[in-house]
């Protein structure tokens, strides 16, 4: 377990150093001036030439990026380009509104899949199995933008149930900045419930053909007291560990429906680095990001090992 976890840890910290020196690399070769668009087209030469060399943009791009991180590791992700301010107050200010979209989003998503996915494996090939998977279709096949201006449209514009775009803070009313989450965080949940469908049912289907469901019924157990002591317990494995990553995924995933419905979280702030080319805040989202997805892989692998200890992992052999 040891060797593992440390085996993991090493992993994670060169993706990081890998991702970080290909997205450098990338925004070295992007076509464009930073100290242009930081001080804009009425910049004098001399301004423009004394920027480039407080952001050593004249330095070779492998020193840039040595230099870039020993000041990112020391907590000193520069200042944006764009807004002005420190990349990391940025991303931070904005992150509150980013988790509570997924995480509202997952607890929309999580018990209307872990229902249809129990019992379309319980009767497999029945009605509800049937139904089960004509959502996992839908959901795989609509488009999230179109399904968040559908109901941006029908919803806000049309009935009136929901605020307009935009996110009102909890010092305004906690049911009002829930509110204004709602629908947004039923776009994201309807594009999750068909994959975490998916998971649940093929967890389940597996745990139920385990040799140890027929002795359940050989010691005279009823199918309810075998399924919920015993087969939900083996078949919640892969779903928690799944739905942690998914956790990860949505911080970069929720980049359209924050657009659409004005959210001002990371996945707008990482859009809007991307349209104003700042490299900077870019570069500093990016890692961020990558950053939290590997952080929570890492615990999903460790979680998924300590759940299930007959895994085995890296050649380890249990007692």
């Amino acid at each position: 377990m040891v060797k593992y976890t440390i085996n993991r840890l090493v992993s994670g910290v060169v993706v990081l150093f890998v991702i970080s020196l290909i997205t450098f690399f990338v925004l070295t070769i992007i076509p464009g001036d930073a100290a242009l668009l930081s001080l804009g087209t009425d910049a004098t030469p001399e301004r423009l030439e004394a920027l480039r060399e407080s952001m050593g943009l004249n330095q070779p791009w492998y020193e840039r990026y040595f230099s870039w991180l020993t000041h990112f590791l020391a907590g000193d992700w520069g200042n944006s380009l764009f807004f002005g301010e420190d990349v990391l107050t940025l991303i931070m200010q904005r992150l509150m509104i980013t988790v509570s979209l997924a995480v509202l989003s997952l607890l929309l998503a999580i018990p209307v899949a872990a229902i249809i996915g129990i019992f379309s494996a319980l009767y497999q090939d029945k009605w509800i199995d049937r139904l089960a998977r004509t959502v996992m279709q839908l959901g795989d096949a609509i488009p999230q933008f179109w399904l968040a201006l559908i109901f941006l449209v029908f919803f806000s514009g049309k009935l009136g149930w929901f605020p307009v775009p935009g996110f009102i803070p909890v010092e305004e009313g906690w049911w009002r900045s829930l509110h204004s989450l709602l629908l947004p965080s039923i776009v994201v949940a309807i594009g999750l419930i068909g994959y975490l469908i998916r998971i649940i049912r093929s967890s389940m289907l597996s745990a139920l053909e385990q040799d140890f469901m027929l002795m359940t019924r050989v010691n005279g157990l009823s199918p309810a007291q075998a399924v919920f002591k015993y087969a939900l317990r083996s078949a919640v494995i892969a779903p928690v560990t799944t739905i942690l990553m998914q956790l990860a995924g949505l911080l970069a995933g929720t980049v359209l429906v924050e657009s659409i419905f004005a959210l001002p979280g990371v996945g707008r702030l990482l859009l809007v680095a991307v349209e104003q080319r700042d490299i900077i805040l870019l570069q500093g989202t990016v890692m961020f990001i990558t950053g939290v997805v590997v952080c929570v892989n890492f615990l999903a692998d460790i979680l998924y090992r300590v759940i299930n200890p007959m895994i085995k992992f890296g050649g380890e052999r249990n007692a």
